[in-house]
């Protein structure tokens, strides 16, 4: 269980001397509580604008899908395998940004359930590394997305400090847990999965000529 004191930090009830360390003089003042709800809102605003993205893949997939058949009908053999190599490059770009939304969902699950000092360091730590991962899956698609995953990060990451200077249980790594990896694999695995639910196979004369 929580000590009274931290407690009354994390809840914002009591004040601490910020000013007694050099490190802590940049960070926010606001209680470790909001600022953990308010990361939970950012990803679920992020959650649902990935959502909206996938939506207009999938529309462009079906539009380019219909374009392959009509090519296949047609005989047109060049003009099907260049639809379907877009499809196919399409396809790569959803399976990683539904990943991303799958791991996100993972990452809000873990924020509702940190309200324990245990919970900072077992549920959090993972958390920073899932979400710099997916900041970097991110620039080459969504750039704007992507900045705000990094000032997400630095936001968690400082909450981690944050808890660990008050304890003397800081831990500074950024990289990916074994546990944060192992959330990063199973979206990635699930993402697949329902890649093949969401989107039609391709005419195998198509498929079986497209670049790999």
């Amino acid at each position: 269980m929580l000590g009274k004191d931290f407690q009354k930090y994390w809840s914002g009830s009591e004040e601490r001397d910020w000013t007694s360390s050099f490190k802590n003089a940049f960070r926010s003042k606001e209680p470790l509580r909001y600022r953990i709800v308010h990361a939970h809102y950012q990803i679920s605003s992020m959650v649902s604008r990935l959502d909206a993205h996938l939506g207009r893949l999938q529309e462009r997939d079906r539009t380019l899908f219909e374009r392959v058949v009509e090519a296949q009908m047609s005989k047109d053999t060049a003009r099907a395998v260049m639809y379907a190599n877009e499809i196919a490059e399409l396809r790569k770009v959803g399976k990683q940004l539904l990943a991303t939304q799958i791991a996100l969902e993972q990452v809000e699950l873990r924020l509702e359930t940190v309200s324990e000092l245990g919970d900072v360091f077992t549920n959090l730590i993972p958390v920073v590394g899932v979400v710099n991962e997916l900041k970097s899956t991110l620039r080459g698609i969504m750039p704007e997305l992507s900045i705000e995953m990094g000032e997400l990060g630095e936001g968690l990451q400082e909450v981690v400090m944050a808890a660990g200077d008050f304890t003397g249980g800081y831990s500074g790594m950024t990289s990916p847990t074994p546990e944060a990896r192992k959330i990063l694999d199973e979206a990635s695995a699930i993402a697949e999965q329902k890649m093949k639910e969401k989107f039609p196979d391709l005419p195998i004369t198509a498929a079986s000529t497209q670049k790999a």
